[in-house]
């Protein structure tokens, strides 16, 4: 069967995609740059890859005319803005025109559950992307789901930072607001179950998992399994403002997800119906199997896919991989270049293991509090980290830089900031051999934007003296401790 995959590169994509093709599906996966995609060396010959933006028509005439279903897996929850929701709808309008040019037999949705009568903006959009799809004329299967548990996934991610960084919390009121979490195992399994399946034709679908808890019971849920004690108190002043603020500030999340997830949260979501049981039997994960699948995951350093490889600049932000090439002109740099006398791989190994957990290899409390001030300033800051500890992608994130180029076999890494700068900034690192003598090259450049970009620079000069020596230092001294 023929597939056309959006939303390859999304947290569910990822995850779909090597399902679809282990049950020996042709899959085309629908991608706005074809250089964020990575795509496994075994699959190669079952995957064909298309570069389309929802938002621009005209890009759409390379989907296939002959393919047989379509997932639909595309969203603008985290683009922040008045214009998402109207975003969403002109790309539900955009693909529903170009899909019906084709010779597909069903449309797949994942979206959120929407059974409330006043629903939040988010949900309101995504019902309203769901009411355009129906009218395709394609037979459609909508899968309406509550909070999605599993390695990587932004619930997950929120839920693991309020248990693990506060042991008390004053929340705000929606903390007891009824949801029905599902493990992403589940998710998958109903996303292939209903493919081509009949009875899940022209049907809406609620999923979730067998327990219905509060968000409290879930952040106390977690605390329990991890061997915490916890305590929540919640307070019915925090307005939805102050408790996207505190939701921002206090996870990883950005300050336009937070405001998103935070509307969202007063309305329960729990299934109406459990239709999809007749459908596609399987008994479902609990929350606390659900908890422990994805801890499975993180200890095995197997995270395949993040909420936080999604671009946190918006929708229309997908010109990033064309800063691969670092400027010449009108820039400011400041160079190391550190002789060593190590295996490169090794010297090598340190930089791809940089971030994260692992940290930044010298004055890490400079790089944390530098992430602090960017969250103060409405940035990224560095609680993101990275989604595995033991490989790079391009597009993946990387504390408060995204990984513009990460190329094993010339050792280069090549980070792009996102963290609040006035103008731009590249961290370059590199393996180089010269007369029979190796050196880490770490460059860093800074295009800055206007008189207030060079005083930034300027008034930064000591620290990066400072930083970025003793970082070069570290990379080529540390040895891991399995090797000693």
């Amino acid at each position: 069967m023929k597939i056309l995959l959006t939303g390859a590169n999304g947290y569910i994509g990822t995850r779909l995609l090597p399902v679809l093709l282990e049950q020996g599906h042709e899959v085309v996966c629908m991608v706005r740059d074809k250089r964020r995609f990575a795509e496994e060396s075994d699959f190669d010959h079952q995957v064909r890859i298309i570069t389309a933006d929802l938002l621009q028509p005209e890009t759409l005439k390379s989907i296939p005319a002959d393919i047989d279903a379509v997932y639909y897996l595309v969203h603008s929850m985290s683009s922040g803005g008045s214009k998402f929701a109207e975003q969403e709808f002109e790309s539900a309008m955009h693909f529903v025109k170009a899909i019906q040019k084709t010779t597909c037999r069903q449309l797949i949705y994942l979206t959120g559950i929407a059974n409330d009568d006043h629903l939040s903006v988010h949900l309101t959009s995504r019902l309203t992307v769901e009411e355009e799809l129906k009218k395709s004329g394609i037979a459609f299967t909508i899968l309406r789901a509550a909070i999605i548990i599993g390695s990587g996934s932004a619930s997950f991610e929120i839920i693991r930072d309020l248990a693990e960084k506060l042991p008390v919390m004053v929340a705000p009121k929606w903390v007891n607001t009824k949801c029905q979490p599902i493990a992403i195992r589940d998710v998958l399994g109903y996303l292939t179950g209903v493919l081509m399946n009949e009875k899940a034709l022209n049907q809406i679908f609620d999923i979730g998992g067998p327990d219905i808890l509060t968000y409290k019971e879930m952040i106390l849920q977690y605390a329990v399994s991890r061997g915490l004690k916890r305590w929540i108190l919640t307070v019915p002043v925090l307005t939805p403002r102050l408790s996207s603020l505190w939701l921002y500030l206090v996870t990883a999340v950005p300050y336009s997800l937070a405001r998103s997830l935070v509307d969202s949260m007063k309305n329960e979501v729990i299934c109406k119906n459990n239709l999809i049981k007749e459908v596609v039997p399987r008994t479902c994960f609990t929350y606390k199997k659900a908890l422990k699948l994805a801890f499975e995951k993180i200890e095995q350093h197997s995270i395949v896919s993040s909420w936080k490889d999604a671009l946190n600049r918006g929708y229309l932000d997908t010109s990033f991989m064309d800063q691969i090439k670092v400027p010449q002109n009108g820039t400011l740099e400041y160079k190391v270049k550190m002789p060593f006398e190590r295996q490169p791989e090794e010297v090598f190994e340190n930089i791809w293991s940089i971030g994260g957990t692992r940290g930044w290899y010298y004055a890490d409390w400079l790089w944390n509090l530098r992430g602090f001030i960017d969250k103060l300033f409405g940035g990224v800051g560095t609680r993101r980290g990275r989604t595995s500890n033991t490989s790079i992608h391009a597009g993946d994130v990387i504390d408060f830089w995204r990984v513009l180029l990460a190329d094993q076999q010339n050792s280069r890494l090549l980070l792009y900031a996102e963290m609040k700068v006035p103008g731009e900034a590249w961290l370059e690192f590199k393996v180089i051999s010269f007369h029979g003598q190796s050196f880490l090259s770490q460059i860093a450049t800074f295009r800055p934007s206007g008189l207030w970009g060079r005083i930034y620079w300027y008034s930064m000069y000591p620290f990066h003296f400072f930083l970025f020596k003793g970082m070069a230092r570290q990379l080529t001294a540390y040895v891991k401790k399995t090797e000693v």
